[in-house]
């Protein structure tokens, strides 16, 4: 940990010592929420968001709040190691590789040209109880196994100690996470001002002994599930491409974890609602994903179970400045360069692109050096060959 801030109501305790102006804010607002539990976790990665930081974990007793999960409910990473070495691969096989992705898996705002099976959807959630996800089933349908745009990506990796190759997703829920999001908000914010609460801009919230915030907490969880199985279906059929091309390719099982997202859990003696925005889970012996940029390394930890982030670890390296900001100071020629002279495939190309440059992120290394007391770096990926959303 870095420091301590006092707050309002309670302290916030930072796992970074730099803290931009606009961050520091909804820190301090987090702060005085009457709800909020013991103390405000901010991990290394974090920066300004919508009511709350991004990288931000929020414990509360009995109230949800729907900003606190964000708007990409799900979203998170997924890896996967091969039996292959770097070695195995040269440009020709990964630009193959490359290209017959970009074929199977929509990038953006694309969708799939005709709907997948319902078997991929998540089993065992009840449509009449989940209004918003009712409304956006056909289009879940052509949405699951789709990459959305952003920060989103698909990257093969190779493991800089022993060389072996490694496939790393980012997605989320894509358009339904969106939909929940905003509907529930709006709801939160409509009956924020009905009981003349002192609602803070952007962090609306529903007690969760009303049904509301039931209906919510259910077609959030849907959302998460939903963005399992989209990131599930991306990777059986990046396999594919792969042994397309080298079919002798094995797979260990998929890791797999979250960082947008709310849960009943028990931290110091209470039950209480943990909000991840932006940050991962990180009990004790749990194994987790911290990614970088597209130009630079990424992580397989280990979780130590921290008690003081409510057992809670960074979700990646974190922006450095805003997309536009990148876009504008931000050089092209030196972005495309810093990858290419470590051999990356890339396919940034336009000044437009650069709002996901490597310059745009903090540096990765510093991020986990930061957190050594929430976990611990088993395995540190490098990118062989990108594809952004």
């Amino acid at each position: 940990m870095e420091k301590v801030i006092m707050g309002t109501r309670v302290p916030a305790k930072l796992w970074l010592s730099e803290v931009e102006e606009s961050c520091l804010s909804q820190i301090r607002d987090l702060t005085s929420l009457p709800f909020a539990f013991r103390h405000i976790a901010i991990m290394p990665d974090a920066h300004a968001g919508k009511g709350m930081p991004i990288g931000g974990v929020l414990a509360t007793k009995g109230v949800i709040v729907p900003n606190a999960v964000g708007v990409d409910i799900g979203c998170g990473m997924c890896a996967i190691k091969t039996n292959r070495k770097a070695e195995d691969f040269n440009y020709t096989d990964l630009t193959s590789i490359m290209s017959k992705i970009r074929k199977v898996i929509p990038l953006g705002f694309d969708h799939q040209n005709k709907k997948q099976d319902k078997e991929l959807l998540p089993q065992g959630f009840d449509l009449e109880e989940m209004p918003i996800v009712k409304n956006q089933y056909e289009a879940c349908l052509k949405q699951i196994g789709t990459l959305g745009g952003g920060n989103h990506f698909i990257e093969i990796q190779k493991d800089t100690d022993t060389s072996d190759v490694w496939v790393m997703i980012h997605s989320g829920s894509r358009n339904v996470g969106l939909k929940v999001a905003n509907h529930y908000n709006k709801i939160a914010q409509y009956w924020n001002e009905k009981w003349y609460s002192e609602m803070i801009p952007g962090l609306a919230y529903l007690p969760m002994e009303t049904q509301m915030a039931k209906d919510y907490f259910h077609e959030m969880n849907f959302c998460v599930a939903f963005a399992f199985a989209n990131r599930q279906l991306m990777m059986t059929r990046i396999c594919e491409s792969i042994q397309a091309v080298k079919p002798d390719t094995d797979f260990e099982p998929m890791i797999n974890i979250a960082h947008n997202y709310a849960a009943w859990e028990n931290h110091f003696d209470q039950n209480v609602i943990v909000h991840r925005k932006g940050a991962t889970r990180a009990y004790e012996g749990e194994i987790g994903i911290i990614p970088g940029s597209m130009g630079t390394k990424s992580y397989i930890v280990e979780g130590l179970g921290n008690p003081e982030s409510f057992k809670s670890c960074s979700h990646g390296a974190g922006r450095l400045m805003g997309r536009k900001d990148a876009c504008r100071r931000l050089s092209l020629e030196e972005e495309t360069e810093r990858m290419n002279q470590q051999g990356i495939i890339h396919g940034l190309r336009t000044q437009d692109g650069l709002d996901e440059a490597p310059g745009a992120y903090k540096d990765i290394d510093q991020v986990i050096a930061n957190e050594r007391d929430l976990v611990k770096p088993l395995v540190e990926l490098a990118p062989m060959a990108v594809i952004k959303g």
